[in-house]
């Protein structure tokens, strides 16, 4: 059994490793500290974006999904509709022209 890290952690060593690799990334919403789920919005400053969250694929391994993409103004209404559902919810933008989020590397991608 491992150790579930508390979101707010997460989110923290996340913007982190985000600087070092010199990745400009923002909290635009706030969610619970201890237990609040993270979407991963990525803004690649041409109009369009991307938003991931956390799901499971057929192996049953954690991944992280692509929860909507496409002209910003429509991933901005569908991040708004999940923090309705969900006001524990955290909220990350990046904003990178090359479409990095490092969310593939070991210890992000599990």
């Amino acid at each position: 059994m491992s150790a579930r890290l508390t979101a707010e952690f997460w989110v923290q060593a996340y913007l982190a490793r985000l600087r070092l690799a010199g990745i400009p990334a923002f909290v635009t919403a706030k969610g619970d500290a201890t237990a609040g789920a993270v979407i991963v919005k990525l803004n690649t400053l041409d109009g369009a974006a991307r938003a991931f969250s956390r799901s499971y694929d057929a192996s049953g391994a954690r991944v992280w999904a692509v929860l909507a993409e496409g002209p910003e103004i429509g991933v901005d209404a569908a991040l708004a509709r999940q923090r309705g559902f969900d006001p524990d919810l955290w909220i990350l933008e990046i904003e990178d022209r090359a479409g990095r989020t490092l969310l593939e590397e070991p210890g992000l991608s599990d």
